[in-house]
């Protein structure tokens, strides 16, 4: 039984939405980021990089508390205002590409998440846990939700749909011509339906926001300490998520970029990944694999297809039947001498709609020796690595929607 609950989200003033609303920050260069900084005094970005006031950097507990201060102003100035009661809210993302995502915005129960209700596909790291667990114990509010997926339903998709019928509370398109919309769900009958639907599934997954929610569950286990009236029902045993169903999640690869072949000439390479796949040389022609346990790889100006042996390689749980897992138990860890595929500055990553056309250009460019092109990992691959309580290799997944960050704020 999933609990899902509606909050009262501080938002921005309808009149200044698409000015605070703001990408993750570090998806912003340092001209984007001084850009938005220096011409936009209502960006998100100045609550989170508080220091740019003083042109100077600011780390630590000195900056949770001036994210603080910061966060306070907007609300003083009226930029944000808090929802008068609880509500659910519906957020559609229409992207340049033309793709369509439209979930909830709610929050979610960090008991679930301690009870494995919530399923985990990703590994974490704890300091990286606590450091934001810090971060939000000081500041007191979430504003990036969780992406969390569930299986399609017909009920919360006819709420959805009635919903959107009505004008939207925001619609505003950004820069990258995404154009995001906001409404309220604040019809008690709506509101317990939703409530009702979710309590009726056996788990929802995490699909983006492990450390996030991690953190979360760390903050309320704090908090919940200090507190000798605790009820369970605190804002702070909740957290800010984006539930969407899968059918409407969109999971792209992440490709790999190899420095060197360690060590080894072309020909030895090739000779060792024989043992392993039957290999092809498609030439200089782009090569995109289209099936599990397909590779496409691009070596010295040329293309080849590397199709798995599956006699010499045992498929039996959902894991070692992954691709990421497959390329690297076979060729990153034996041949290419990569263990730690998290650290390791020999490995580099990339994603995107023509990320082999960039493999092809950074490998022609000397930047690396070798680069490795997947097929997209499925949700039913995804919820299999979940349901089985393992854990993917590093970099996976690249996952959509990325969510805005000061569009709903989550106060506890």
């Amino acid at each position: 039984m999933a609990k899902i609950v509606p909050f009262k989200a501080v938002r921005p003033a309808r009149d200044k939405v698409s000015l605070v609303a703001s990408r993750s920050y570090q998806s912003y260069t340092q001209d984007e980021l001084e850009s938005r900084l220096d011409n936009n005094p209502f960006s998100f970005l100045h609550i989170i990089n508080p220091g740019y006031k003083y042109h100077k950097d600011i780390t630590g507990k000195e900056r949770y508390t001036l994210v603080k201060n910061r966060y306070l102003e907007f609300k003083e100035d009226g930029i944000f205002v808090e929802d008068e009661k609880p509500n659910f809210y519906i957020y559609k993302i229409v992207n340049r590409d033309g793709n369509i995502f439209t979930g909830i915005v709610a929050a979610a129960s960090s008991e679930d998440y301690k009870n494995d209700i919530i399923k985990k596909h990703e590994d974490t790291i704890e300091y990286r846990e606590n450091i934001f667990k810090d971060y939000l114990k000081t500041v007191g509010f979430n504003a990036e939700p969780v992406l969390l997926t569930y299986p399609d339903n017909e009920v919360i998709a006819n709420i959805i749909t009635e919903v959107q019928k009505e004008r939207a509370e925001f619609e505003f398109t950004t820069h990258f011509r995404d154009t995001h919309y906001l409404w309220l769900v604040d019809n008690t009958t709506s509101i317990e339906q939703i409530k009702k639907e979710f309590e009726s599934l056996e788990n929802i997954y995490i699909a983006d926001g492990h450390h996030r929610s991690a953190s979360s569950f760390l903050l309320s286990e704090d908090l919940k300490s200090d507190n000798d009236a605790h009820t369970g029902n605190e804002t702070y045993n909740f957290f800010m998520s984006y539930l969407i169903p899968e059918s409407n999640l969109k999971i792209h690869e992440f490709n790999r970029l190899v420095k060197d072949l360690n060590g080894l000439t072309k020909d030895a390479f090739l000779i060792k990944l024989d043992a392993i796949f039957r290999i092809e040389n498609r030439g200089p022609e782009l090569y995109i694999p289209s099936r599990k346990h397909h590779f496409s790889m691009y070596l010295d100006g040329e293309f080849y297809s590397l199709y798995l042996r599956k006699h010499n390689y045992s498929l039996d749980n959902p894991l070692v039947a992954l691709d990421t897992q497959i390329l690297y138990k076979t060729v990153l860890e034996p041949i290419l001498g990569i263990s730690d595929v998290r650290n390791n500055t020999r490995i580099d990553y990339s994603h995107g709609k023509n990320d082999l056309i960039n493999i092809k250009s950074k490998v022609d460019k000397g930047e690396y020796a070798v680069g490795f092109g997947l097929v997209p990992i499925s949700i039913e691959e995804m919820k299999a690595i979940a349901n089985a309580g393992l854990t993917m290799p590093p970099k996976s997944t690249f996952i959509e929607p990325k969510l805005k960050s000061g569009i709903t704020i989550y106060e506890f």
